[in-house]
């Protein structure tokens, strides 16, 4: 007695095989576990997965479960990029809005109060003077008129600030210094101890600024 097997509703019917064979269709993809099967014997077609005999082969090669796509779900990748392009915005725009803030400020600061004007006499009783001048190519620091070699310029300004208890520096230089060498003073005066820096204008430079500077509209 043989095996009979069709697919489900199929008028073709595939006669003369074993079990065996239909179970090796079944691993191999020819036949599936919704078709239908009918053994020797048996006059009624059964769906494969529900008969006796391959019950448990069908079991091993019923497909998992899919789980349902959540609908609800939200792709949160292109969410995350826009949030990062907006932060570095608003980052940027902050900072701008601040070094403007700081320029505004500085500028109406210069034109309600001007320049302060500084007599000898001040600067010989409250400051301690120190010129950067440019000599072959190269910036030349005077403390007090005596030439201080670069390395030795903020020990210098802690003499005098402890010899003389001033604690304020004027600076002056020359237009063609380097600007690193009067950050190079700044940087001295502060380590010595200079609570105040002021930059030496003369007259006439600061009545040619004050001329070419555009005025704001009433």
């Amino acid at each position: 007695m043989s095996w009979a097997i069709r697919h489900a509703g199929s008028p073709e019917i595939v006669t003369g095989l074993t079990a065996q064979e239909i179970a090796e269709g079944l691993q191999d993809a020819v036949w599936e576990i919704t078709d239908e099967v009918r053994g020797p014997g048996e006059t009624e077609w059964v769906v494969v997965e529900n008969h006796p005999q391959f019950e448990e082969l069908a079991e091993e090669l019923e497909p998992p479960p899919q789980r349902p796509e959540d609908e609800t779900r939200l792709d949160m990748t292109a969410l995350i990029d826009v949030t990062l392009v907006l932060l570095i915005f608003f980052i940027l725009t902050t900072s701008y809005a601040a070094l403007l803030k700081h320029l505004d400020a500085a500028e109406a600061s210069e034109d309600d109060k001007g320049a302060p004007v500084v007599t000898q006499k001040q600067v010989e009783q409250q400051m301690i003077r120190v010129v950067v001048k440019l000599e072959d190519s190269k910036p030349v620091y005077q403390v007090e008129g005596q030439v201080v070699a670069p390395d030795k310029l903020e020990a210098e300004l802690r003499r005098a600030v402890n010899g003389t208890q001033k604690t304020i520096l004027l600076l002056e230089h020359s237009g063609d210094v380097p600007h690193g060498a009067v950050v190079h003073v700044q940087d001295a005066a502060r380590g010595a101890g200079n609570q105040e820096i002021k930059v030496l204008i003369p007259k006439g430079e600061l009545r040619q600024a004050e001329e070419t500077r555009p005025k704001k509209p009433d």
